[in-house]
């Protein structure tokens, strides 16, 4: 008969899961906070503090409104309430604010816990931070819009334009010739405002104010009296999609009830460049009324886009003779 083997033996010092538990949310990148029905703070991992910038010590005790803005203050009632109805909250998108007062987008994960007999006695939270993603979101959201707005403005210039060549032409093949040449110019314009592809990936594009005012009004040197002086500063990579973006909705808006929509309107602009700053003074004059819009569009969101990202003011004036727009922009932000 065989001898048997030695019995196997079980580790003397078996981790305790709580020990698992705590290793888990130590480690988690995620910030992992529990609170009770009160909503004050009991517990808060170390990736609550490189979210929030709060240590444990400070918060641990306090409310958990220490880190709900004013305006989202409404938010914790509901959050407890569905807690105590021992519901879970998941993906909730929101708001809150870390110890150096910045805010910060967040998804948050809102757990019941119950004690040993299966009692509600507070909350798990685990916040995620999605900044990133959300501007991530509006960038791409903008681009949409922008390319939308682009691609229609650019079938109501070129309609524009097959109308303004076919009154100024003497024959078919003239017709044909102008239109030809106006889009050819159009194109031209739109490819100065995107990057290039190169082997190694996107290659920016840059140039200066003057080229870009000239390159995108081409289409309309011939038929309107445009003057373009002043300075003609560079304009980096980083602000000719924006700049150009800012003369192409003027120039559509010009076309389509503005001083280029009238074959006697003239177009003048200036530009300035001292102290740091650059001046674009667009000034148009014509014989029909301006038309003043009733309501906020694309190009009002444009406007504000340019202002936040290049630091830009952008102010209208509508006087009798037409349309004055008065851009200021920083040269550090637009040359580099």
């Amino acid at each position: 008969m065989a001898e048997a083997g030695p019995i196997p033996r079980l580790p003397e010092h078996e981790p305790d899961p709580q020990d698992w538990l705590i290793a888990i949310i130590e480690g988690s990148d995620d910030a992992i906070i529990s609170k009770d029905l009160n909503g004050i703070i009991r517990t808060w991992n170390p990736g609550a503090t490189r979210l929030f910038g709060y240590s444990a010590d400070e918060v641990v005790g306090n409310p958990i409104t220490i880190l709900i803005p004013e305006d989202r203050l409404g938010e914790e009632p509901g959050i407890l309430g569905q807690i105590r109805s021992g519901n879970r909250v998941e993906h909730f998108e929101t708001v809150r604010r870390r110890k150096d007062g910045d805010l910060i987008d967040l998804s948050l994960t809102i757990s019941p816990i119950r004690n040993a007999r299966g009692e509600i006695v507070g909350a798990s939270k685990i916040a995620r931070d999605i900044t990133e993603r959300r501007l991530a979101q509006e960038k791409q959201k903008l681009l949409y819009g922008e390319m939308q707005h682009r691609v229609k403005n650019l079938f109501a210039l070129a309609a524009g334009l097959v109308s303004l060549s076919a009154k100024s032409g003497d024959s078919v093949q003239t017709v044909t010739r102008n239109i030809h040449d106006r889009l050819a110019a159009l194109y031209r314009a739109h490819e100065l405002t995107m990057p290039n592809w190169e082997e190694d990936g996107l290659s920016d594009q840059a140039t200066t104010l003057q080229t870009l005012a000239k390159t995108i009004l081409l289409p309309y040197a011939d038929q309107q009296e445009i003057s373009i002086s002043g300075d003609d500063p560079a304009v980096g990579p980083r602000a000719v999609t924006h700049v150009a973006l800012l003369i192409h909705e003027l120039t559509t808006n010009a076309a389509k009830h503005g001083c280029l929509a009238d074959t006697e309107g003239r177009l003048s602009i200036e530009i300035g460049l001292a102290d740091g700053v650059i001046d674009l003074r667009w000034a148009e004059y014509c014989r029909m009324a301006p038309v003043i819009p009733t309501a906020q569009g694309f190009g009002t969101r444009l406007e504000k886009s340019v202002e936040r990202s290049l630091g830009a003011t952008v102010v209208r004036d509508w006087l009798d003779t037409g349309l004055v727009v008065s851009v200021r922009m920083p040269a550090a932000q637009i040359i580099s």
